[in-house]
């Protein structure tokens, strides 16, 4: 593996959704940058970090998209999605509200995504199994009946952050862009158009960057 940021075979964009305070947040940096932040604050507008990984002797570029879950944000729905071939769909296992919004956050998701996306449904929290809210085994029913991969994770103690990701992204190896996202984005370049532009300036992997909560929206 190389140390430059264009060295890879196929870019993939995965988003993370849920509600504000699952640890989406903290998913993303936990995967990208092996970091934690006890006093994570919530997401204001939109932030990506990218990580590379190989598979089967191919270099994937992940850029993992987070966006705030407070209702006040989801205006930037379409332009969030666009071009995403995965998506990790996150509630907090401690807290059942979380898991009932999770069929809202999916009708929206199969609402803007493109139709083959890669979901996963992600129970996040999991060391807080003491005060957990969600059975294990309703969140995989309804995993199953969504017909979504079912995973849980703890962004604080790192169990199964690599395994989500990586399942999201060797998933969807089958069908790659190679080193593109979205491309029919750059038929949507007038200033009417609702378009946040993803093809950003290289960065290095690990690194978290950030665009301005109404740009381009």
């Amino acid at each position: 593996m190389g140390n430059r940021d264009d060295e890879y075979d196929f870019l993939f964009k995965v988003v993370l959704i849920g509600d504000s305070g699952v640890g989406k947040s903290n998913l993303l940096s936990r995967f990208t940058r092996n970091e934690f932040n006890l006093e994570s604050k919530s997401t204001i507008g939109v932030e990506f970090a990218t990580r590379s990984i190989q598979v089967d002797g191919k270099m994937i570029k992940a850029q993992i998209w987070d966006t705030a879950g407070q209702e006040r944000y989801r205006a930037i729905t379409s332009a969030y999605y666009r071009g995403a071939v995965g998506a990790l769909l996150v509630y907090d296992i401690a807290k059942h509200l979380t898991y009932e919004n999770v069929e809202r956050w999916l009708k929206e998701l199969r609402d803007h995504a493109d139709n083959n996306i890669v979901i996963m449904l992600v129970g996040n929290k999991s060391d807080l199994r003491h005060l957990r809210a969600v059975p294990t085994d309703e969140a995989r029913a309804f995993a199953e009946k969504n017909t979504l991969s079912f995973i849980e994770t703890s962004a604080l103690d790192s169990t199964n952050v690599e395994e989500a990701f990586k399942n999201i992204l060797t998933g969807k190896k089958r069908e790659p862009r190679h080193k593109q996202i979205a491309d029919r984005s750059a038929h949507d370049e007038s200033p009417g158009n609702n378009v946040v532009d993803i093809s950003v300036p290289p960065t290095t992997d690990g690194q978290k960057n950030k665009l301005p909560c109404c740009q381009s929206l």
